[in-house]
Formats: structure tokens, sequence, C-alpha cells
């Protein structure tokens, strides 16, 4: 398979608040690169934000704006691209969020959500949050929250979903954004 899977983390629940992102690159079902970044929202962070990804308003002092990081990425989303993400609801939503804030052209890419797959592949499970998969399918993820962190997590539940199931199911829960 190849596929990019993509977290972002936000400051607030504003959709264009991205406060870090990170896209962990796949090709032949290998991971063969990464991309992370802080991102200088300009917006507020709220407290159970930081709470939880522990990113604060210091951190992306010196960071980049949106722009900036579309400017390094955007060849990676277009029609043929499989963007992969848990939630892609939320990651999709905070990407789209972003381009309109900063009045960008929207891209079109495939996209596939790893806990809608999880439900389908995973039936047993009683949830199918990040952390649980990964206890599920014996998968590291020792700084949940990390964009990079969680992207790497999303690719391994992924390819660990090709190797037990092949890519037919995968390919019917493809979406396009």
């Amino acid at each position: 398979m190849n596929f990019i899977a993509m977290d972002f983390e936000t400051a607030n629940v504003k959709p264009y608040s991205a406060c870090s992102l990170a896209l962990v690159m796949v090709r032949d079902s290998r991971i063969v690169g990464e991309y992370y970044t802080l991102i200088q929202p300009e917006t507020d962070f709220f407290w159970r934000n930081i709470q939880i990804h522990k990113i604060h308003p210091q951190d992306v002092v010196d960071a980049p704006k949106f722009p900036d990081v579309w400017q390094q990425i955007n060849q990676y989303f277009n029609p043929q691209s499989l963007i992969v993400a848990h939630n892609a609801a939320f990651d999709n939503k905070v990407l789209a969020g972003c381009l309109d804030y900063y009045g960008l052209e929207k891209p079109e890419y495939l996209s596939l959500c790893t806990v809608r797959t999880s439900r389908k592949l995973y039936p047993e499970c009683g949830n199918h949050r990040l952390n649980t998969m990964c206890d599920y399918l014996n998968i590291g993820l020792d700084n949940h929250h990390d964009a990079l962190e969680d992207s790497r997590a999303c690719a391994q539940i992924l390819l660990r979903q090709e190797d037990s199931f092949g890519t037919d199911p995968l390919k019917k829960l493809v979406t396009v954004q």
C-alpha cells in the first residue's frame, strides 16, 4: 500500500487552530519518511488542549504559520493520494479549517479513517480509540497525542490491517475529500 498517515493537534476547538502536524509516508507497505512541525496558530490555546498534547503557547512562538507549512506539504494532497488518519473526520476538518482560514485552495484527495477500518475489522474491541487499537494490535504508542507518534501508530494500524485482511475491505471505506 501507498499512503500518508496524518495527525493534527489543535490549540483549541476551532478547526483552524492547528498547533502541530505530522505526516508519515508509506510506500510499498513500508514507512519511508516522516514530517513533523509545530505550527503557530493565530488563536489562543485552551488549557484542556495543552493538558492533552503538552504543547504550550511559548512552544510555537517561532513556529511557522499554516500557510508556510502548507507550502511544504501541499504536493502530498492530490486526487491520487490516500491520506489516512485515526478519526479522519477530525484531521480532515482541521486541514479544511486551516485552508479556509487562510484562503487557500482545498485539494481533492482520498481519505481513509483507521477508526472506521478498526470498527469494521475488529468489532470485538470495546472501543476503537488509537491507544486501544495499539494495545490490541501490540503497536507501541509511548507518547499518545504527540502528532508524530500518533501518525506512526495510525500507519502501523493500517499496515497491520492490510497484512491480516488484504486491501479489499479497506478500499471499500475510502472516501474522496
